[in-house]
């Protein structure tokens, strides 16, 4: 179950989003007194409650903003309690002055807005002796072994335990906390209101990560980067699960690069079935895998790890097929990856990349495999040196790069995303008729490249395809089964879209 927040300073807005959630389908809803202008006016607030409430008033020490008296604050709670509220939400050093009444359940909370301590036991221990019908235990991750230690407690505590881990690194736990017995877990009414740090909205809980329906059978899957909040993967890959039927999760994972192998070795405890690999990870996954496919061992770069029952721990790479596939699509749109030859269609064109990050790195591999003439550009003119000497193509200088005559442009460079969308790495005198541009980027799906070059009549394919190809190849090695790519271009083009897709 998921309890979604409200703060509000006027008690008419904060009904108002009371009866809204309701009807979108809370289960249940927490009214923060503490937000509100005056004084709470809890007959008010409750009549003709839609669901049930949980009462919670927060002091400005625990990251609240209660204005009154201390025993103002208190008057309200037992106020509440003899009203006959469903919860009541009472600190630790407030739980023993404020005595159970009538059928009010007892949350008994502790917050820990630094740190996630290492005496959560001692804490949870104290927290279960005032008489808690839920222990509240939620604490800042600084890593994400903070969420391990977090769920275990939740996993092990026999009284009926919420506990999270705030910030983005405890998402992970925010998520799975119910997978391992919390009764419910928070979120907030839209993702611009967040009544704590990380706290996700009552959408996305619901409609990108389907937290109701994860249980303790739930497999865990997940993406790999640092950053890794603006991840698309778990929408599209959630939404291809639930499509399916199948009960799996896919959640982003943050994680450091100095921590990345030790984080791997602690997710053993949560049992991850499948990992999703992006930047700046993509070598490291490697040194952690038992296996590589060849792409892997020709690019040098994987973008994915999933378990073999024979093999252990494969790095795989998808953006090497799912590019080729683009390219190969947008010079043909009858190409049929499962019997067509990418070096039939590919062999002999004169292709320019500019880049030499790791997607760069995945293309120029295919390419050159598929026996294109590859020449590599990049800012940064070293990198284009060596990567180019690396694949055997040819390099230029990032302020010649339109002096050539080429076939296809393939833009692996973070020019024209959003929100610098006004941007072009490619100026369009260079471009000629009939030529092919690929524009990796996909948010937003028409750059301002593809743009002038559609304006040229040049043939175009966009970051999209190849997105969605590659987490389709993901699907596949997770599942055994055919990902359901229609439906995750789709899912992809509504998100990205000026209408904001809600992941419905």
């Amino acid at each position: 179950m998921i309890c979604v927040s409200i703060g509000r300073t006027r008690h008419k807005m904060m009904q108002a989003e009371y009866r809204a959630l309701a009807e979108r389908g809370a289960e249940l809803v927490e009214l923060r007194l503490d937000w509100l202008g005056r004084l709470p006016d809890l007959s008010r607030l409750l009549k003709d409650r839609p669901c049930p409430v949980v009462i919670t008033c927060r002091r400005s020490e625990d990251q609240g903003r209660w204005r009154g008296t201390e025993e103002q604050r208190r008057t309200i709670l037992r106020n509440a309690i003899a009203d006959g509220v469903d919860y009541v939400d009472l600190e630790e050093d407030i739980a023993g002055g404020i005595p159970r009444y009538g059928s009010t359940k007892r949350i008994v909370s502790h917050h820990d807005f630094e740190e996630t301590p290492q005496d959560l036991w001692e804490i949870h221990r104290r927290l279960c002796s005032h008489d808690p019908d839920v222990v509240k235990l939620v604490t800042m991750a600084n890593s994400q072994q903070d969420n391990i230690r977090m769920l275990q407690v939740v996993q092990a505590a026999k009284v009926p335990t919420i506990g999270f881990c705030m910030g983005e690194l405890g998402l992970t736990s925010r998520i799975l906390t119910g997978k391992y017995g919390a009764p419910f877990t928070y979120a907030t009414f839209n993702s611009g209101r967040a009544m704590a740090p990380g706290q996700l909205s009552f959408s996305d809980m619901k409609k990108v990560y389907h937290y109701d329906e994860i249980d303790e059978a739930t497999e865990v899957y997940g993406v790999l980067g640092d950053p890794i909040a603006h991840s698309l993967s778990p929408l599209i890959h959630n939404r291809a699960f639930r499509a399916a039927g199948l009960n799996k999760a896919y959640l982003p994972f943050h994680v450091l690069p100095s921590v990345f192998k030790q984080t791997l070795e602690d997710f053993q405890w949560l049992d991850v079935k499948g990992y999703s690999v992006t930047l700046p990870h993509k070598v490291a996954a490697i040194d952690v895998s038992d296996a590589c496919e060849q792409s892997v061992e020709e690019i040098g770069a994987a973008n994915t790890l999933y378990r073999d029952p024979e093999s252990g721990w494969v790095a795989a790479n998808t953006d090497y097929d799912a590019a080729l596939t683009t390219i190969c699509l947008g010079l043909d749109p009858k190409f049929d990856p499962a019997t067509d030859s990418y070096e039939k269609l590919i062999s002999g064109r004169r292709v320019l990349i500019l880049g030499a990050g790791g997607v760069a790195r995945a293309i120029a591999a295919g390419l050159s495999e598929a026996k294109a003439d590859v020449t590599i550009t990049n800012r940064t003119h070293q990198r284009a040196i060596e990567l180019a000497a690396e694949f055997g193509c040819r390099e230029v200088q990032w302020e010649n790069r339109g002096s050539g005559f080429i076939d296809i442009l393939v833009n692996c460079t973070s020019v024209g995303m959003h929100p610098n969308v006004d941007q072009t790495p490619f100026q369009q005198s260079w471009l000629r008729d009939g030529m092919l541009v690929f524009d990796t980027i996909y948010t937003p799906e028409r750059t301002m490249l593809i743009k002038e070059a559609r304006e040229h009549l040049c043939k175009t394919v966009t970051g999209v395809e190849m997105f969605v190809r590659q987490a389709a190849a993901q699907y596949e090695r997770f599942t055994d089964t055919a990902a359901p790519l229609e439906l995750m271009r789709e899912t992809l083009r509504h998100k990205i879209s000026p209408a904001q897709y809600d992941g419905a």
